[in-house]
């Protein structure tokens, strides 16, 4: 790998830091003018966030740059097919947030993430429900951060 694609990476994921250091204080500073919840509404972005800048500066201080092997696929095509189905899937995944719930939602486009990326059909529904049931429990009841219910409302 030439050392200008390695200068490539670092400088991407620095940009993407920085966006994630602005994201942040926009984050840090949003006050709601109610809050039903004692971590706040800046609780969930703040923690994506974090959890993002940590991985990009691994990226920007780690001693080697990625290397792509020749048997992988390069981003076009199929490849690229894939990650704008994702994308596609994540924007029905905001529609279906509310009237399905967080369970539902996360565990159905959970599911076809996993599939399109070659996962086998049961194992990628087992996995994608159980994150789902974990996330589920540890914003809403361990963080007090309400999520919606949706369907599963009666049930509980």
């Amino acid at each position: 790998m030439s050392s200008s694609n390695s200068l490539f990476q670092r400088l991407f994921a620095g940009v993407w830091l920085l966006a994630c250091v602005a994201f942040a204080l926009i984050a840090w500073n949003y006050q709601a003018p109610f809050s039903y919840e004692p971590v706040g509404p800046r609780a969930y972005p703040l923690l994506c966030l974090g959890l993002m800048a940590a991985g990009l500066a691994w990226l920007i201080a780690r001693p080697t740059p990625i290397k792509r092997d020749e048997d992988e696929p390069a981003l076009e095509g199929a490849l690229l097919a894939k990650v704008v189905l994702c994308v596609a899937l994540l924007v029905i995944y905001a529609g279906l947030f509310e009237p399905l719930g967080f369970i539902p939602a996360s565990a159905l486009i959970g599911t076809f993430i996993a599939l399109i990326y070659g996962g086998r059909p049961v194992a990628s529904v087992v996995t994608a429900t159980l994150l789902a049931i974990g996330l589920y429990l540890l914003f809403d009841r361990t963080l007090d951060v309400p999520l919606p219910l949706g369907i599963l409302e009666p049930l509980l």
